[in-house]
């Protein structure tokens, strides 16, 4: 196993192993334990009791956290003409179609959201390969083919995130970062845990969610107690 570096190392002796956290505790800790000089993303990841193989247990989703992510969201709209105008003012970094499709399949992917209208999903859907295993493929689950454009963008760029659990029933999400306030770091987290509680399968018997952490880039894993999270 690697050697942890000594500012891990210091972190990590900020936390009990034997402990759980309350919520309001990470928030707090998360700050106190980033070990880098950047302003780092704080991410959680739930262990959820679901099988990602079942459709009807699938959990897959989008919230737009109240104090946005702290980054910077490059969007593409891939629209007609007709609507070109609609997505420049709204906001996004790229607009355009068919240019923009074939720098895609030449492997161009330097954006974080693509948002695009029904009438050009045509056009698009040859892009999965290339699209699909980056998480930016527009899907109307996420509301991110629609023709309501300018909404779209807006969120995204307000702090919209979307999130989807892995094969392994593990869900990530970022909420913030280490600059933040611990109490929009809650708020932010509040938002997300929420919303996930709601998207619970009908299917899933026992525990929804069986673990939860916080983290900041690079640091110590903040395990957080059951009672704080599925309380929300």
């Amino acid at each position: 196993m690697a050697k942890r570096g000594k500012k891990y190392q210091d972190a990590a002796k900020l936390l009990d192993p034997d402990l759980e956290y309350t919520l309001e505790e990470a928030c707090d800790l998360v700050k106190k334990t980033s070990t880098v000089k950047f302003d780092a993303s704080v991410d959680m990841d739930l262990r959820l009791g679901v099988d990602p193989k079942h459709a009807d247990q699938m959990v897959r989703g989008s919230v737009t956290l109240p104090h946005g992510t702290g980054k910077e969201v490059r969007v593409l709209a891939l629209v007609n003409e007709a609507k070109q105008e609609e997505a420049k003012e709204a906001g996004a970094d790229h607009v355009g179609l068919d240019e923009y499709i074939n720098k895609i399949e030449e492997g161009w992917t330097d954006i974080d959201v693509i948002v695009a209208t029904p009438d050009v999903m045509g056009k698009i859907g040859k892009l999965g390969r290339v699209l699909g295993p980056r998480g930016l493929m527009p899907n109307p689950k996420s509301g991110t083919v629609t023709n309501d454009v300018a909404d779209a963008i807006k969120e995204v760029k307000a702090g919209k995130i979307d999130f989807r659990v892995d094969k392994y029933g593990i869900l990530h999400a970022s909420i913030g970062k280490t600059s933040f306030d611990a109490s929009e770091l809650r708020e932010n987290a509040l938002e997300f845990l929420r919303t996930v509680m709601r998207l619970r399968p009908a299917s899933v018997k026992g525990l929804y969610i069986k673990s939860a952490y916080m983290s900041s880039t690079m640091g110590p894993s903040i395990e957080l107690s059951r009672s704080s999270v599925i309380s929300v």
